[in-house]
Parts: C-alpha cells; sequence; structure tokens
C-alpha cells in the first residue's frame, strides 16, 4: 500500500491548522489516516511546527512519500538531512559516529538561527509598536488641535453676533473743488542795449633832442 506524508486540515476559515499524518495516498485529503506524527500552525510566527522525529524519519526509511509542503517541515526540522546521513551510514561514507556529531552540529546551527530569527522579530515587534503609538500621538494631537481651532472659530462667530450693531453714517456729499489755474505770466520784453565802442587813443609825438656838444679840452697853462 503506497503511504504519504501530508497534512489535515483542521480548524476553521482563515485560521486553519493541520495535522502532519501517514494516511493511503488514494485517501481523501481530510478521511481516515493511518497515523498522525506531528501537526503543523502556521499562524504564529515563526510558524509551530510539533513533530515526532523518530516516527517521521521511520516512515521516510520505509518509503512514504511526503507531499512538498511536508517535504518542506521535515526539512525544517532535520529529518530529510537524518535520513541522508544514514544513506552514507548505509554506503560506507562514514561511520555511524560521524554522522551523529554531523546531526549534532546542524542542531545546534539552526537552533542559533531560529533564535536569531526570534530575537528579530521581537526587536521588529517593539519598533513597529513604537512608531504606532508615535503615529497614534500624532492623530491625537492633530485632531486636538483641530478641535480648539474649530471652538475658536465658534467662539469668535458668537463674539460677533452678540456685538451692538451700529447704524452707519450716511457720508455727506463734498463738493468738488475746482483747483485755481495760475495766470499765464508775460515776460517783459527787454531793449537791447548796444555796446559801447571804446575812443582811439593817438600816442603823441615826442620831441626829438639834439644832442649836447662836447665840452672844449682844458690845456695846461
Amino acid at each position: 500500500m503506497p503511504a504519504k506524508i501530508r497534512l489535515q486540515r483542521h480548524g476553521r476559515k482563515r485560521f486553519a491548522y493541520y495535522h502532519i499524518v501517514i494516511a493511503d495516498s488514494r485517501a481523501p485529503r481530510d478521511g481516515s489516516n493511518i497515523e498522525r506524527i506531528g501537526s503543523y500552525n502556521p499562524n504564529t510566527n515563526p510558524a509551530t511546527i510539533d513533530l515526532d522525529f523518530d516516527k517521521a524519519l521511520t516512515w521516510l526509511v520505509n518509503g512514504a512519500q511526503p507531499t512538498d509542503t511536508v517535504r518542506a517541515i521535515l526539512s525544517y526540522k532535520g529529518v530529510m538531512y537524518k535520513k541522508h546521513l544514514l544513506g552514507g551510514v548505509a554506503k560506507g561514507a562514514f561511520t555511524a559516529e560521524e554522522a551523529e556529531t554531523k546531526f549534532e552540529a546542524w542542531v545546534a546551527e539552526k537552533a542559533n538561527k531560529v533564535q536569531a530569527k526570534k530575537d528579530g522579530l521581537v526587536v521588529n515587534s517593539e519598533s513597529s509598536k513604537k512608531a504606532q503609538l508615535d503615529m497614534e500621538a500624532k492623530k491625537n494631537a492633530e485632531r486636538a488641535n483641530a478641535i480648539a481651532k474649530r471652538n475658536a472659530n465658534a467662539a469668535a462667530a458668537a463674539r460677533a453676533a452678540s456685538a451692538p450693531k451700529v447704524e452707519a453714517v450716511e457720508e455727506e456729499e463734498v463738493p468738488e473743488v475746482t483747483p485755481e489755474v495760475a495766470p499765464e505770466i508775460i515776460p517783459e520784453e527787454v531793449p537791447e542795449v548796444a555796446p559801447e565802442v571804446a575812443p582811439e587813443i593817438i600816442p603823441e609825438e615826442v620831441p626829438e633832442v639834439a644832442p649836447e656838444e662836447a665840452a672844449p679840452e682844458k690845456t695846461e697853462g
């Protein structure tokens, strides 16, 4: 009888969880099963997997075929890797002790990865919660400002409605004043004055003076 390892749906709409079962490949999905070996809940983060490791390994070694989803679950839990190591032992590639050492190292590494993912989810959850609180505080502040503004406008409108009305005073018509036009000033004609001509100066004649005759020379007596 061909056996399959598959999921059997339970729960309600939009919140389903699954049993990991061994069933006849010809049976309907939610029909009877041979054995239940675990459960799978995808509604948590990370998903919750409860698996009977030894039974799952025994069924795999005996030829049961897992569906694609169940194969991923078995790989996540290390069942597929353990089957691979047992195949290596059967072929003489390494001893059973070496296979067990390799498997324990794989389990430790897997546990560290899972824990790191959980820690990251916690940090992200806290950051998301803080961001959500900040957003809510901002929205509350905006809402309070809008209410205060609306109340201020309502109070101003009420004060304006209760204030006494002042009758409008008709403005007297002011006669239009025509600006005075200054009389045009005609400049007087100034008689043209002829320039005076300076009299011509005639130089006087200077009489020519005759040179004196030389004095007679004295004689010694």
